[in-house]
């Protein structure tokens, strides 16, 4: 569809958004790969269920496994203008982007080194993904250990999810901050204490 002529209204709404500017809408609806959001100030949207539109990691800084764990249909919602796409005739918006980073505040105030308390909140082939707080996830990776009755050490690994219950409490080391990546990598304490559950 030629946007610019089939819906001239539409189109120069768009063009008159400057990256950074504040809109509001209420979220008409939520699919799988993003949130749809008819926006206050904009025309309806031809064929789509809003003008507006965030995709999935731009809709919050924390850990979710869903869209509808962080908005509901016919909630208002205040976004960020990123860019006019122009093939779908949409102003792509974030939400995250006027939330506060929960990462930035964990590294201004934790050290590398630092022991944390933390629960466990999935098992994978490769590591455990523990939930250190403020929707934050840092991985523990399977790398170099081996778990014995409950109890981690030495190199190779076996029974890791019995080892690891889903929301069980477990001592962390972070090994690492990775700001640009938005990873936080975490071990094992040296001395191993056996797993609390909740």
């Amino acid at each position: 569809m030629h946007w610019q002529s089939e819906s001239p209204e539409l189109w120069a709404f768009l063009e008159s958004l400057d990256p950074g500017e504040i809109l509001s809408g209420t979220v008409a609806a939520i699919e799988r790969f993003g949130v749809f959001v008819a926006l206050d100030d904009g025309p309806d949207h031809p064929t789509l269920p809003g003008v507006g539109f965030i995709v999935i990691p731009e809709l919050s800084w924390r850990h979710f496994d869903a869209p509808t764990e962080v908005v509901e249909v016919g909630q208002r919602v205040a976004c960020e203008f990123l860019q006019f796409d122009t093939y779908n005739a949409e102003a792509r918006l974030s939400l995250k982007a006027l939330q506060p980073d929960p990462l930035r505040a964990f590294a201004d105030r934790t050290e590398v080194g630092q022991e944390l308390r933390g629960t466990v909140d999935r098992v994978m082939p490769f590591g455990v993904f523990v939930d250190i707080g403020d929707g934050l996830v840092g991985l523990v990776p399977f790398e170099g250990i081996r778990i014995d009755g409950g109890q981690i050490s030495g190199r190779a690994v076996a029974g890791a999810a019995d080892a690891f219950p889903t929301c069980g409490e477990i001592s962390v080391v972070v090994t690492a901050i990775e700001r640009p990546q938005r990873r936080v990598r975490l071990a094992l304490p040296r001395s191993p204490s056996p797993l609390q559950s909740r």
